[in-house]
This record gives C-alpha cells, sequence and structure tokens, in this order.
C-alpha cells in the first residue's frame, strides 16, 4: 500500500496491513482461515468489501490482533469505497494493463458476450475473481478469471 492509498483508506484498513506483515500471513493464508477467497480478502484490506462479525472475529484471530482494532468495520455508518482508490487512467503498472486490456479488448469481449447472451451485462456485484500462477513455456504465467452472472436489459 502505497502514502497515496494509505491516505484514501480508513484506519482500520492500515491496521489490518500492518497486522499482516507482522504475522507474515498471505491473503491466500487468511482467506483458508475466514473461509474466503483470497481476492476478497484484499478487497476487505483496501476498503472495497465489507466482513460481516464473524468473519472479523475469524480475521482478527488470524492476524493476532485485538478484535477491538477491526471494530470500526461494524460501524454501520462505514460502507466500502468501491472503486475510490485507482485514478483514470491508473498509474500503477499492473493496474494499467488491465486498463489496457479492456481498451484493446473492451469491445471484442463485449461482442463476444452479445452472440453468447444477448443484449446485457456482467455483474459486478454477483462477480467472483480468481488469480492463478501457471507454468507454461518454461515461464511463470498470470491467469486471472473473472466470473459474474450476465443480466440481460430489460424490455418495457
Amino acid at each position: 500500500m502505497n502514502e497515496k492509498q494509505k491516505n484514501k483508506l480508513p484506519v482500520f484498513c492500515s491496521r489490518l496491513f500492518e497486522a499482516k506483515v507482522e504475522r507474515g500471513i498471505t491473503f491466500a493464508q487468511l482467506g483458508e482461515k475466514i473461509g474466503r477467497d483470497e481476492v476478497w480478502v484484499a478487497a476487505v484490506f483496501y476498503g472495497q468489501a465489507k466482513p460481516n462479525h464473524e468473519e472479523i472475529t475469524k480475521l482478527a484471530d488470524a492476524l493476532g490482533t485485538n478484535l477491538s482494532n477491526l471494530s470500526d468495520f461494524n460501524d454501520k455508518s462505514f460502507f466500502p469505497d468501491k472503486g475510490g482508490l485507482v485514478e483514470v487512467p491508473p498509474t500503477d503498472p499492473l493496474i494499467y494493463r488491465f486498463y489496457e486490456i479492456i481498451q484493446v479488448y473492451g469491445y471484442p469481449l463485449k461482442a463476444v458476450i452479445h452472440e453468447k447472451f444477448g443484449d446485457g451485462i456482467m455483474s459486478a456485484i454477483d462477480f467472483t475473481a480468481r488469480v492463478d500462477k501457471v507454468v507454461k513455456d518454461g515461464g511463470e504465467r498470470v491467469k486471472v478469471t473473472f466470473e459474474g452472472k450476465f443480466l440481460p436489459y430489460k424490455k418495457w
């Protein structure tokens, strides 16, 4: 997490990152301990997802931190600020590549989705994402899988 992001995040997110570093634990390991995917767990750390009380309790236990350090998640006034961390266009090279992929392949992907499903969108609410490491041709490759519910546009 860089300083710009840190300034945009709720204070308790910084506590999560500090505890994660102190514990030397990965998002995948945390996900296993609380029963969630590593991408969703990372979203919690960036204030993009809101865990319930049971998940907060398991997270505090997995991080070896006091539950009171994460109690702000229970505050009814806290709602995730989805998308508020990324500039457009993004300046981070890895995030920019996702932006570039959409610039180059956005309309081709849209055309294929429309051919297969009809006129509609892929939900970002009923959605999952996975990141896998694949070894191919003697090198490591990143495999990102997005899966979202298809939502057809309503006719009226």
